[in-house]
């Protein structure tokens, strides 16, 4: 597939040179254009490195933190996602094309029938597209071997850990502004996880998303 030079220098000058080294990744960030699933508004931004807007006061993560969650989540095709999030369905789109399955959830109607039409132009047909509230898991599909959530949370509910299958992989943005980490969660058995911090950013949070308890004097 030919890129516009705009797409190109997505890839080439914000994402690989953000520590995106993954030639699969690579691939499939030239494979599914933004393009297609960046609001008619904002067209000219699809590939510039900012969060897009979305309605409802929502917005696309920037496109190299879109590639260092999948470049982190280290996708296979037998794997089985949970995107807790849908937006624009560029994500979705990316995760669809290299998992076997994925069930994302939005708790705004209006993004999940805008998802079906966009994920229609790729012919993508593994995507059950749901909508609810998700910020505190979204067990029903589980468990999972992915979990990618794409709004921040101010603390990351146990629901989501224990619906990953052993040796599945969750990635979330978690805390409170101006900083919150990114963070790669493995289910390595049982009762047994890892938490692994992989960089520092700021993101918009999920509606609804749990509050840890504060002390106030």
């Amino acid at each position: 597939m030919a890129l516009n030079e705009a797409h190109f220098n997505m890839i080439e000058q914000q994402i690989r040179t953000w520590d995106v080294l993954d030639q699969k990744v690579l691939d499939l960030l030239g494979d599914v254009d933004r393009g297609d699933f960046v609001p008619e508004a904002y067209r000219d931004l699809a590939y510039a490195d900012i969060a897009v807007p979305l309605d409802h006061g929502q917005v696309m993560m920037h496109p190299k933190i879109e590639a260092r969650m999948l470049q982190a989540l280290d996708l296979h095709p037998t794997d089985v996602t949970l995107e807790v999030g849908t937006g624009s369905a560029y994500v979705t789109g990316l995760l669809a094309h290299a998992t076997r399955h994925v069930y994302s959830v939005d708790i705004f109607p209006e993004f999940s029938r805008q998802a079906d039409e966009r994920l229609a132009i790729y012919d993508i047909e593994n995507v059950t597209l749901e909508t609810g509230d998700g910020a505190n898991g979204w067990g029903q599909h589980g468990p999972y071997d992915v979990i990618a959530i794409t709004g921040s949370l101010p603390m990351l509910p146990e629901a989501f850990a224990r619906s990953l299958n052993r040796g599945g992989r969750l990635f979330a943005i978690v805390g409170d502004a101006p900083v919150m980490e990114a963070v790669l969660i493995r289910r390595m058995g049982q009762d047994e996880w890892s938490r692994e911090v992989l960089f520092e950013t700021e993101l918009a949070a999920l509606i609804n998303a749990p509050q840890p308890t504060r002390f106030v004097f």
